[in-house]
């Protein structure tokens, strides 16, 4: 059957990117209504379904986009609702991204999952794929491949040509508890990635409680200086392996959070997919295109 929230939950903070303060409402909805974005500060208090056809930006995170509106960075909470099975859900949220919070889906998770689900009188609806099917990006090598399959599963391998990290690879399927095994993990980026980004005028809102900073090589006095800067802070450790010496929730912290963004995108195809998926170095873009390009076939069936 259908689910959705038991009761509103209110979250507030701020957006990685834009660094602006946000309120955000989650509001249980009808059944058959899927998860929808209300953009309450906009004089239309305008609406965006969260499907893949929507999608209008992939550049550091997952953005719809509807008409004038838009809503970024919503792939930790579509993960959190996918990982919980929520079918419908109301997001009602003053500004156009969704608060970064401790850059994991754990806060929304918690929140829920205490109170449960509210079954709905409508049998829930589930995607099965008719044949094969592979994607290939030929500029970044990433690849999904989906077979079909009586239970949905996901693998994903990530090589960021790491010193660091090496290669990881993840699978999730029923076995695994989202709440604690992919919920907790946090968004991640490079040293050198994050000077490019903070010298855009990017990450606005990030700090060094909700992201994961990966050290590849020492940098030099004027970078941390920079950096100290930026985060606000008068120590900072700067070595090869995590800033400040973070400790990693799970030693394979970045492909699973990999997998939660993976399964936030895979989300916006609007029902669970009963099929294997399998991925290598994939991302937003890669995703999302592949779940459009889904949508827009004739491979899906109820």
């Amino acid at each position: 059957m259908q689910h959705t929230i038991k009761q509103s939950y209110k979250f507030s903070g701020k957006g990685l990117h834009s660094g602006r303060a946000v309120n955000m409402t989650l509001l249980p909805a009808p059944a058959g209504s899927g998860i929808v974005f209300c953009r309450s500060d906009l004089a239309s208090n305008a609406r965006i379904a969260a499907l893949a056809t929507n999608v209008g930006s992939t550049a550091r995170s997952t953005t719809l986009t509807c008409k004038e509106a838009s809503v970024s960075t919503i792939e930790h909470l579509m993960s959190a609702a996918a990982g919980l099975g929520i079918d419908n859900m109301l997001v009602e949220l003053d500004a156009e991204e969704v608060p970064i919070l401790d850059g994991s889906a754990l806060p929304y998770v918690r929140a829920i999952a205490a109170d449960g689900l509210k079954e709905q009188d409508a049998a829930r609806k589930v995607l099965s794929l008719q044949k094969a099917f592979h994607y290939e990006d030929p500029d970044s090598g990433a690849t999904i491949d989906i077979l079909p399959a009586g239970e949905p599963s996901m693998k994903l391998t990530v090589d960021f040509n790491s010193k660091v990290l090496g290669v990881q690879s993840f699978t999730y399927d029923s076995s695994i508890d989202y709440a604690s095994q992919i919920a907790p993990c946090r968004t991640f980026c490079f040293l050198h990635e994050l000077e490019y980004l903070i010298g855009k005028g990017l990450v606005r809102g990030g700090d060094m409680d909700n992201a994961i900073v990966i050290v590849e090589h020492p940098a030099s006095e004027e970078s941390v200086a920079r950096l100290k800067a930026f985060f606000g802070i008068l120590e900072l450790e700067v070595r090869q392996g995590y800033l400040n010496n973070l400790q990693l929730h799970f030693p394979d912290e970045i492909v699973r959070h990999k997998m939660l963004d993976m399964i936030g995108d895979f989300a916006l195809l609007g029902a669970p997919l009963k099929g294997t998926i399998i991925a290598s170095k994939t991302g937003h873009r890669i995703n999302t295109t592949v779940c459009k390009t889904l949508l827009e076939s004739n491979l899906l069936k109820p």
